[in-house]
């Protein structure tokens, strides 16, 4: 019968009578599985009803591939509960996994099966596996388990059964570490990009209940998600604006954290990581015109970034510390490697934010950030394209605004900006009569 269902013209035909025969089949050897949990002492006589229940399964999976008719037909015959039940038993059953696992593995791909494309059936498997399926096998230590269950999550989710996830926070943390373990997996990625990313509640509860090492996944998603081939549609631009908000507010809280490293203080290295990340994504979030506005104004934000940059400068005057251009420190490489292009995006992101808005401008002049922007020049391993972003930096801060110009000018008169660094930058200060004009000048920097 299973090879019977394999071939589309005889899946689509065939009679009702045999789902009703496979379903008795199926719940006959159920209850031998059953009876084997009760019972250690029956496990050992269980292989040939495993052998059953996997070709059981292997049949009515195959009959369900792209078929409406055998979909519904075999849903009607309670299948569904009968499939999830045992599935539930499997976790209970101490016998070899070569034995066991390919009952389980059909099991779960013929709930994956029956429920797609079909919302009937969709419903039918998110009442009977939620939440007790997904919790049971989300974390199992085999890998098609993992990938086959997350395969049924994204099948049945909905905008209405999200809701029921923040109830149930552990399934969707559990995606979360199972992308972590296997990011090679297609199902967990989807899982959380195409439904999760899509509730600001839902990411919300789950990044205040996360570890620092989920958060870093769950943030490295984001990033994925706003740089990817596909733009962000405008579906999408309501529901990262939340994002950002919890993003932003989150760093303005957390980014001293940082610091702890210029202390070698790498017991929280998690923790400072987690915060690095956030830096990254809203160094990702401000290049992307449609969430720029909102975080070029967000409360507390430049002000914040400007601080922890002034901090980590002056600390980076010791040559032992993890920021200064010569730093180097007894750690392992993941240690050394954290603080690698963190000043780079702190400038990249005053960059940002100062993107054609005056007030912003204005603001770094008023907390003596331009010359600390250009004091930060310099070659450093540790900040690939720390030069190209200072430039980056100083021309949106200089762009329509002739106070910062006139600052900048000044600065290179009384020696405390350096003309060739200027001349690098693509930059020049001419004296017209009694003033100092900073321009650009014809050759643009590499």
């Amino acid at each position: 019968m299973t090879t019977f269902s394999q071939p589309p013209s005889e899946r689509e035909t065939a009679p009702r009578t045999i789902f009703q025969r496979v379903l008795d089949i199926l719940k006959r050897s159920s209850h031998a599985v059953e009876l084997a949990c009760r019972d250690p002492s029956r496990v050992e006589h269980l292989v040939s009803s495993l052998q059953l229940i996997t070709e059981c399964f292997r049949c009515l999976r195959n009959a369900c591939i792209e078929c409406c008719v055998n979909q519904n037909a075999i849903r009607n015959l309670d299948a569904v509960g009968v499939a999830v039940d045992l599935i539930l038993l499997f976790r209970e059953l101490r016998v070899e996994p070569e034995v066991l696992l390919p009952a389980f593995r059909c099991g779960l791909q013929f709930l994956g099966n029956i429920a797609s494309r079909n919302e009937d059936s969709q419903a039918i498997v998110w009442v009977h596996a939620f939440p007790e399926l997904f919790l049971s096998c989300l974390n199992h230590p085999d890998k098609k388990i993992v990938a086959y269950s997350s395969m049924i999550l994204f099948t049945s989710l909905n905008s209405e059964r999200m809701k029921e996830l923040e109830e149930n926070l552990n399934i969707a943390i559990n995606v979360v570490e199972a992308h972590q373990k296997q990011p090679e997996s297609e199902w967990p990625f989807l899982v959380i990009t195409d439904h999760f990313l899509k509730s600001p509640e839902l990411v919300k509860a789950m990044y205040a209940k996360m570890s620092n090492q989920e958060r870093v996944t769950l943030l490295d998603l984001i990033i994925a998600k706003i740089v990817g081939e596909e733009p962000l549609t405008k579906d999408d631009i309501p529901v990262f604006l939340s994002h950002a908000e919890l993003i932003a507010s989150t760093f303005v809280d957390q980014c001293k954290i940082v610091l702890k490293l210029t202390a070698g203080q790498h017991a929280d290295d998690e923790e400072v990581l987690a915060t690095i990340r956030l830096l990254d994504v809203l160094c990702e979030m401000t290049a992307n015109t449609d969430l720029l506005g909102y975080l070029q104004v967000y409360p507390g934000l430049l002000e914040r970034v400007i601080d922890v940059l002034r901090l980590i400068h002056v600390t980076a005057t010791d040559p032992t510390n993890i920021f200064s251009t010569s730093g180097c420190i007894k750690a392992e490489g993941d240690v050394a490697n954290m603080a690698e292009g963190f000043r780079s995006h702190l400038i990249r992101l005053i960059g940002n934010m100062c993107y054609k808005n005056k007030d912003n401008q204005d603001k770094v002049n008023e907390l003596d950030g331009i010359p600390l922007i250009l004091d930060s020049c310099g070659l450093d391993d540790s900040n690939p394209f720390l030069t190209q972003w200072v430039v980056y930096a100083i021309r949106n801060l200089t762009e329509d605004n002739s106070q910062n110009q006139d600052l900048i000018a000044r600065m290179e008169e009384q020696g405390l900006a350096d003309a060739s660094l200027l001349r690098k930058m693509g930059f020049e200060v001419e004296k017209r009569g009694d003033k100092l004009v900073l321009r650009a000048t014809s050759t643009p920097p590499p």
